[in-house]
């Protein structure tokens, strides 16, 4: 019998404030929950504005513990609810000052698996993201969960092949990347990043992008997220480049041991000639 995961990702639209962006989540949750999904991922910081389009203290307000802040103990309740394993990408307050770009990740019985902090922080116009975030420090971690072993690349990240490979080392099946990304800027690399990465990496990528131009500045966020397979192809359609989307797809797990075997990249890789790779 097929080893078959019925996955889901939100490409959505930004509100105007959190109480009702964490419940229109709520609701797509619910409704991929109807369709069968046991697994389902949200955007970057998705209980917020994308407010890293400018450098302002009053931004620091979006900021909350992970776990133990109200969206991450609100997520794991709609877990319980719905039976879904959930990603949850917020804006971390560790203490005073220590700010980090998260994902929080929650099995199916909502419990708190762990969480994945954002290496790799821009700081370019429309992305001042060091001016918020300090450079992940929890490694790449990967998350057995209920439905096979999930990890999480944030966004930026993408473009650094490196974390890539570290998470399928790791024993990803499926890797969810919650992204921001707006159009012009990275729209040619968005379609070839990411089937790239499920191919070196023979793994499933579930890339996330917002949708619309929010209050903060001129980026046009373009969606087209998607499920991407081992051998990168798309699974089913890429979602709308304009419109908020709730994409629900099968991903067949046992895809990934057809592909180890027959393109075998783990067996012919050579760490003992990577030294130089690392250094400064």
């Amino acid at each position: 019998m097929a080893n078959v995961v019925r996955a889901a990702l939100v490409q959505a639209t930004w509100t105007g404030d959190t109480e009702s962006m964490v419940a229109k989540h709520e609701e797509h949750a619910h409704e991929a929950a109807r369709r069968g999904a046991k697994v389902i991922g949200f955007q970057e910081v998705f209980n917020a504005p994308y407010f890293c389009q400018v450098q302002e203290p009053e931004h620091y307000r979006w900021a909350e513990p992970v776990p133990d802040g109200p969206t991450v103990r609100r997520m794991r309740e709609l877990a319980r609810e719905t039976g879904m394993v959930i990603v949850v990408p917020v804006f971390e307050v560790e203490q005073s000052g220590f700010y980090y770009n998260t994902a929080a990740v929650i099995d199916a019985d909502g419990s708190y698996l762990g969480k994945y902090r954002k290496h790799h922080i821009p700081q370019v116009k429309g992305f001042w993201e060091k001016y918020y975030f300090k450079p992940g420090n929890v490694g790449w971690p990967v998350f057995d969960t209920a439905v096979g072993k999930v990890g999480v690349y944030i966004c930026y990240d993408r473009h650094f092949p490196e974390g890539w490979r570290q998470l399928g080392l790791n024993g990803a099946q499926l890797v969810y990347n919650p992204s921001a990304t707006h159009r012009g800027l990275s729209s040619y690399l968005w379609r070839l990043e990411q089937p790239a990465a499920a191919v070196a990496n023979e793994y499933f990528v579930a890339a996330i992008n917002r949708v619309g131009v929010e209050e903060y500045g001129d980026n046009d966020f373009y969606g087209t997220s998607y499920f991407v397979d081992p051998r990168g192809q798309f699974v089913g359609e890429v979602a709308s480049d304009s419109r908020e989307e709730l994409v629900v797809r099968d991903l067949d797990f046992d895809v990934i041991e057809e592909v180890r075997q027959q393109w075998a990249f783990y067996r012919d890789r050579r760490p003992d000639a990577y030294e130089g790779l690392v250094q400064p």
